[in-house]
């Protein structure tokens, strides 16, 4: 396959703005680094308006949120809205608390994202407002598929963005059509970070993209993202999750 968008980010070298989950700013970081995108991380209130300027694109997480950088998320989002620079939306953990919860209903009515990227669970809970640690089972059967597909797709509907449902087999949608592809490793759910980093890296995909093509470039972002994590796991025994980390990162590179 043709990486169309891969090769704009190598060639523009995007900054992308982080507002992530403290446990793993700096594999994101790396990870955006070894894509060939750049990355800056910061969550100061007063700094999100310059950096709205200077920056490609946004990345919010809100794996480790507080009252003060839901704030900042908040400023951020309607700076970005203002620039209209893309922002990708990673609702880790919705449903856990009721913190969360309310946070992230005053950001999606605050803010428009241009893609909404998490677990079955999450965009789940974003369709349902139910919360069940796993949200739809995901399974391999036609009903299950069935089930997710047009839960992502309403999803993007509703919220008039791409969405991103990760799990053994992504689902993609803008609201209309729905993809899936089945590709990716086990080992993705056995190292930290490597949905927040995915998050990540789809707001890369997306600065270098027009508006009318982020469903395309969601797409690209998905397969690339999930067949580096095939390569990473190559000649690995199925404990050796150091070194899927280590070759993933390297695998991001190539």
């Amino acid at each position: 396959m043709e990486y169309q968008f891969l090769k704009q980010i190598r060639e523009q070298n995007p900054l992308i703005h982080n507002i992530t989950n403290n446990v793993v700013i700096n594999f994101v970081a790396n990870g955006l680094l070894a894509l060939g995108a750049s990355p800056i991380m910061g969550e100061e209130f007063l700094e999100m308006r310059d950096f709205s300027r200077f920056c490609n694109a946004l990345a919010i997480n809100i794996g480790s949120i507080t009252e003060l950088s839901l704030k900042a998320m908040l400023q951020a989002g309607f700076s970005y809205n203002k620039e209209q620079k893309p922002i990708v939306f990673d609702p880790v953990g919705v449903g856990v608390s009721e913190f969360r919860i309310k946070a992230v209903k005053e950001l999606l009515e605050k803010v428009h994202f241009s893609a909404i990227r998490g677990n079955v669970a999450e965009i789940s809970f974003l369709a349902t407002g139910q919360w069940g640690g796993k949200g739809v089972d995901v399974g391999n059967s036609s009903e299950n598929a069935e089930k997710i597909a047009e839960m992502v797709k309403n999803v993007a509907k509703k919220y008039n963005c791409v969405v991103i449902a990760s799990g053994a087999v992504d689902f993609v949608s803008n609201g209309e059509e729905v993809l899936s592809f089945n590709y990716g490793s086990p080992m993705f759910p056995r190292i930290t970070g490597s949905g927040c980093l995915f998050s990540a890296v789809v707001g890369a995909f997306l600065a270098v993209a027009k508006p009318s093509d982020y469903f395309l470039a969601a797409q690209e972002a998905t397969i690339f993202y999930a067949k580096c994590g095939e390569n990473a796991a190559k000649n690995l025994k199925n404990h050796e999750f150091g070194s899927f980390m280590i070759n993933f990162l390297n695998s991001l590179g190539v």
